[in-house]
Formats: structure tokens, sequence, C-alpha cells
């Protein structure tokens, strides 16, 4: 029978050994760290993600059969999905963009028709009703249907990237919320971005996509079998992020270069190759739906905010004098942008405290902050003076229409508000607005000051509410405003226009916050359309993210860490450098026989909530028995389920676990589709029999010396991708195996816990 909690869990180190441990060193009878994280807005059980390939006997015969037909058909499907992937996404990113431009441009047009007619009081009406319904339905949708897809979804995405499984992060009710949520919540004047939530889209897409077909829904041609695995599903959802960032800015090298800096945690050539691919079909798509969109035919887009703001496309000239206003730039987005994170992380914290209360106050939160944001939009530029007009004004002043330059709000005829400009429109035409060239005279200093201040609160009040929403807009039009006040104070003392400064501006804010500088840069490049900001963009990028990163980490990781996401990171503490892996393994250690009782296996799977069990046979020679491997947890119920039980303990073949089982019954299942023990109804016949699991155990486990420091074994952990580490004794003893290393072991909060036992 399996061993429970052996006595060699308690020993001590080998006295030769020269690290000192800087805890106590007795094993916890269990991991103090609740493996549990808010996704979405609510608190969700969470597992580990199994991407070291289980090479056991059966795999290895099973692969052998292989021709290399199936092998070319293998190739074919990734490059088949990772265009459908592009196609899909590229789809879903125009659709966003046109349902979004058309519904807030209706609203604005309605509005402005009512504010030419001096009837303030009802425009203020539907505008703040209008608002109102759109952010009431995407809280309710959200809220009720799909909570996971509250946010921007990319620290989930990320976090799944790095080994995390999520309940329902790509289930196809977050598909479809995230996009009907996205545009409700963005058309309703929300100061919140539609690119965070369309890589979790992309992602989401990706993940339905190598589900390995459906026998629900009738999907069951063998070709999709192949990407039954999570190796394979987490390739294809870092394309689909890339992708995801390709569609919200037509930046397909700056998404390539956003899913490999920021999301993946393990990144190889054959993967950029696909990653490029599917973006390059994101962009060659919406390419030509914009085309057709610039000759009229979908209603109001394309007269404002188009996918790329092609907003700066002169010839820039700058000199060396240039330089240290840039530079100052940088360190404000520095200060700024930590700010930022610092203040977001606190509201989400007082959020997540409010939405423990329920449903009703999480719709209340969201209604409240829409009430607030729509009495500011509407409000504020009532303070703003009214400017004549231009003589020399590139566009109709005042503006006719939904979007441009010179909004008239309340002001005479051949008057503009410069505020309303920018505050009163949508986020795109707003950043089309501040890009914008030759308008140095448009805005006043104290236009921008108010708008800056209005985009930093209410871009940190927005994000936390239950609806998707992004970041990366807030945080360019935030950049953007006082990089046009710097431009404002230096005036005539800079050879660079307005609207580069609010490029710069923009660039340094996003650093500041985000601390991405290649990604970064290349995706404002693609999004102004312009290659001769490139010195000026690397410089101010490089600055802010030192700045910033003197103060805390970026706003995705900081929001992992409020969600309690166990994120393991590319850096190991110094500390950990001061501790073996002995000292922070947890127990009890649950073991099985080569040869088990179907009994024992139950009682095990029963009683534990492990997902691996290390295999152990007598040895002839020793004492001590010999590990032969790890069996998962997944695998052992789907022997149960078979039930292909011997009734005496005996070996057996690789040839006969060939006709009892196929590959099939060992891949891992769909989304919500999680095989549980519960379900599996054993007679006490049965109960009696035994399992040979041999030929089902994986042979060559990835194992460390008890006496490897923590740091090391963190390295190995996450570059490998591992889900299970076993602990081997340093010397022979009677005991195998001194422990398995999981994710949360390697957490802060589960070391430090046990530093005071």
């Amino acid at each position: 029978m399996s061993e429970n909690a052996p006595s060699y869990l308690t020993e001590t180190l080998d006295p030769e050994s020269l690290v000192l441990p800087l805890i106590s060193h007795h094993q916890r009878s269990v991991n103090s760290t609740s493996q549990v994280a808010i996704v979405g807005a609510n608190v969700c059980p969470i597992e580990s993600l199994d991407y070291e390939i289980a090479e056991n006997d059966f795999f290895k015969q099973d692969w052998r059969t292989r021709g290399k037909f199936q092998i070319f058909q293998y190739v074919v499907m990734k490059w088949l999905l990772c265009f459908l992937i592009g196609g899909f996404v590229s789809l879903v990113g125009f659709f966003n963009n046109l349902a979004v431009e058309n519904i807030a441009g209706a609203k604005f047009v309605v509005t402005s028709n009512m504010m030419l007619s001096r009837r303030y009081g009802m425009a203020f009406l539907v505008f703040s009703v209008s608002n109102l319904v759109l952010t009431l339905f995407a809280a309710i949708l959200t809220a009720f249907i799909s909570p996971v897809a509250t946010g921007s979804g990319i620290p989930e995405v990320k976090a799944y990237l790095n080994g995390v499984d999520a309940p329902d992060i790509f289930s196809p009710r977050t598909l479809v919320v995230k996009i009907v949520g996205s545009i409700s919540a963005v058309s309703s004047s929300l100061l919140i971005g539609k690119a965070g939530p369309m890589v979790h889209t992309g992602s989401c897409i990706a993940s339905l996509f190598g589900q390995g077909g459906s026998r629900r829904y009738g999907l069951t041609w063998k070709w999709l079998r192949f990407f039954k695995n999570d190796r394979d599903r987490r390739d294809l959802v870092t394309c689909g992020s890339a992708a995801g960032i390709a569609a919200a800015f037509r930046a397909p090298v700056g998404g390539v270069l956003f899913a490999f800096e920021e999301m993946a945690s393990w990144w190889r050539s054959a993967l950029l190759w696909r990653a490029f691919f599917t973006t390059a079909v994101v962009a060659i798509i919406l390419r030509a739906l914009i085309d057709v969109c610039l000759s009229g035919k979908c209603g109001l887009f394309g007269k404002g905010g188009l996918i790329m703001f092609d907003a700066y496309s002169e010839n820039v000239s700058y000199h060396l004098a240039d330089v240290p206003p840039v530079l100052v730039l940088g360190v404000i987005g520095g200060i700024l942008g930590s700010l930022y994170n610092f203040l977001l992380t606190k509201v989400l914290r007082i959020y997540n405290f409010i939405y423990e209360k329920g449903i009703v106050y999480q719709i209340f939160v969201a209604c409240t902050i829409s009430i607030f944001t729509s009495c500011l939009l509407f409000g504020l530029p009532w303070l703003a003076s009214c400017q004549p007009c231009p003589s020399d004004a590139a566009e109709a002043c005042p503006t006719i229409g939904r979007s441009g330059n010179y909004k008239r709000f309340q002001c005479p005829h051949g008057h503009y508000n410069d505020l309303a400009s920018l505050i009163f429109n949508t986020n795109d035409d707003a950043i089309k607005n501040l890009f914008s060239k030759n308008t140095n005279a448009e805005f006043q200093l104290s236009t921008m000051l108010i708008f800056f201040t209005t985009c930093f609160i209410l871009s940190i009040f927005s994000y936390g509410i239950v609806a998707p929403a992004g970041l990366f807009v807030p945080a360019i039009v935030t950049g953007a405003s006082y990089g046009r006040f710097i431009a404002m104070l230096l005036d005539s003392h800079t050879n660079l226009g307005h609207g580069l400064y609010a490029v710069i501006g923009a660039a340094s804010f996003l650093g500041g916050s985000m601390r991405m500088t290649v990604s970064l840069c290349v995706i404002i490049l693609e999004l102004t359309n312009n290659l001769l900001l490139l010195p000026l963009i690397m410089m101010v990028l490089l600055v802010s993210k030192t700045v910033a990163d003197a103060f805390n980490g970026n706003i995705y990781d900081l929001i992992m860490k409020v969600k309690g996401f166990p994120y393991l990171e590319t850096h190991a503490e110094p500390y950990m450098r001061q501790l073996t892996v002995a000292d922070v393994v947890s127990g009890p250690l649950q073991l099985c026989h080569g040869i088990e009782k179907v009994g024992n296996i139950v009682h095990i799977l029963r009683t534990t909530r492990h997902h691996g069990f290390p295999v152990v046979d007598a040895s002839p020679d020793s004492e001590s028995p010999v590990l032969c491997g790890l069996i998962l947890r997944a695998h052992l119920i789907a022997l149960l389920k078979k039930k292909a039980f011997l009734s005496t303990p005996m070996r057996l073949g690789v040839d006969d676990a060939l006709k009892h089982f196929s590959a099939d019954d060992f891949a891992k299942k769909g989304l919500g589709n999680v095989d549980k023990i519960e379900d599996v109804e054993l007679t006490n016949e049965e109960m009696e029999m035994f399992l040979d699991l041999h030929p089902f155990t994986n042979a060559s486990p990835y194992t460390v010396v008890e006496t490897m420091s923590l740091a090391k074994a963190l390295t190995l952990f996450r570059e490998v991708g591992l889900r299970h580490l076993l602990l081997i004794p340093k010397i022979p003893s009677r005991a195998p195996v001194v422990g398995i290393l999981t994710r949360h072991d390697f957490m802060p909060e589960h070391i430090l816990d046990g530093a005071y036992l």
C-alpha cells in the first residue's frame, strides 16, 4: 500500500552540506498557500499546466507507429490554424472598431445636434443616459455570464503562458462577453481601451481552435486531435495574443514583439515564424477591410478613428538641443507611470473588497463610474473659453459632424471649444487630435492641464469595473496630453511640433507604466507611420522604464500579484540562493507502486488533490525501493475509467497496453471537460484487482538533488515549463524520493510563511 507521510520527510540535511538553511527545517503538513486567485472579478481555484511531455513506454510506442503522412498532417495543421486565427482575429478587430465608431459616433452626433439647438439639458440627459445604458449592459453581461471577461485579460493570458491554468478564461462564453462587452463599454465614453480585450479575444480564439475538436458539435476530425496537449495550445495562444495587438493597432511586427517581450514565458524560432505569419494575415485582411470603409460603406466608421493613427507623417527634423526636453519627458513618464501603477493597484484592491459583497455592488460601482464620467465629460468643457477659428485651418471650423479638431460645443458660430475637441470625443479621435500636425496654436495650456488630470484619474477608476477594459489607449491619451503640455511650455525653444511631443509623451507614459521597450517602440512607430521618430522613441522608452523600475514593477505584473496568480518570474530573489529545495518542499508525499491495487489508487485520488505521484518498485539488490518515474492524476483516472484491470499483480507489456488503450484516452480534455475521480464507479471486486502503471509512467521525470539551491531549481522549473520537480536524496536511503516541488513552492508567500514555523 502507498506510504503516507514517510519518516524521511523529517530528516535533516546532510551535515556536509555547504548551505545553511535559513528556515527551521521540518516539513509542513500541507502547503499553506491556498491555490486560488481572482480570475476576472471572482475568486476561483487554479491549477498548473502540463507542458512537459510524459515520455512513458506507451507514448514512445504510439509515436513510433506514426508515419510520415501523420507528421505532415501535424505540421500543416499548425500553419492552417495560425492562418485561421489571424483571419478570425482580424475580422473581430475590424468588427469591434466598426461597432464602436458607429455606436459612439451616433451618440455624439445626436448630442451635438442638440447642443447646436441650445437644448443643453436634453443633450446632457441623452449623453449620460446612453452612457449609463451601455455601461449597465456591459456590466450585467459580464457579471452574470462571464466574470472572467472583466478587465483587459492580459494578466490572465500572461499567467496562462507561464503555466497557470485558470478556469473559463478561454471559454466560448468568455469570448462572446469579451467582444460584446468591450464594444458596449468603450462606446459608453469610459476612459478604457479595446487593445487589452483584443489580446484576450485573440487568445480565446486560438485556444478554441486548439481544443482538438468537439464531440458535442460533431467536430471529430482526426487531424484536430494532434493539439490535445498543453504545449501546442500554449503556442497557439501565444500566436493569438500577438494577433490581438496586431488587430487592435494594425501593428503586425509590434504584435509579435509584444507577445515575445511581455506575454510568453517560453519562446523559440519556430514559434516566432508562426506568430509572424499570424500577424501578417491580420495586417493583410485589415488593410483590405479598411479600404472598403474608406469608400464610405461602413457608416460613421472611417470618418473618425481608424485602427491606425496615421497622424504624423511629415518629415521630422530635430537637433541636439531637442534631446534634453525628450529626456525630461522620459523622466516625467517614469515617475507618472509608476505613480499610476501604484494608485491603480490600490483602487483594484478596494474594488475587490467591494465586489466580495455581491453582484449588485459590482454593477453599482460600474454605474457610479459611468455617471461620474458623463458629468465630467459634459461639464468640464464649460470651463474652457471659446477660441476663434484659425483662418488657415486644414479642416472645417467649427467641426461639422462627429469627429474633427474643432468642436463647437456651446460656442458661437466661428468659434470652437478646444477642451470639447478632446474630452467630448471618442478616445481614438482624441488621440488623432493630440497627434495632429500643424496645430500648435489649437489648444490652451489650461486645457491640456485639465485634460491630463481628467484622463489620469478616470483611467485609474474606470479599469476595475466589471466590464472588459484595456489600459493601452488610456495610457496613450494620458501621455499624449502631458506631452503636449510640455511642448506648450517650451513653445519657441524647440524645433519639434506639439504633435510630435504628444507622441513622445504617450511613449514615455507607456514605458513608465508597462515597462516594455522594443515592442512599444515598434507599436508606436506603426501607429504613427513615421520611422524618423525611432531615435527619440527609443530614448524616451529607455529613460522612462529605467526611472519607473526604481519604484515598482510593470502594471500587468502588479495586477497579477493583486489577483494572486502564482506567476514565476524570470529572476530569483536573493534569499532563494541561501535556501535549498528541501527547505521548502511540502508534504505529505503520496507514492504508488509499479503494480498497484485499484483500491489503493482510488483511496489516494480521493484523499488528495495532488496531480502527480512518484511510482516506485521494490529492488532485489537493496532494501530501499527504486524510483520508476511519475504518473499524472489524469492518467490514473483514465486507467480507472477504462477498467483494464488485472486479476493478479503481473507486468503488462507495451503491446498489451496498446490493445486496451489509445493515445486519445490520455489526451488533454477540452475546456471544462476534466475527468474526476467521483465520476468513476467501481465494484468491490474491481477494487481488489490490480493495475500495471509501468507503461503509463513517465520514466524520465526531471529530478534534482535535495541540496540544490532554490534559485537554481526555479530557473530549471521555469525555463523547461515544469509542473512537478522530484527531489531525490543526496545520500542513498530507504526512500527514493524526498518530495515533489510544484509552482506554489516557489512563491514568496509560501517560502516566507515557513520562515516563522
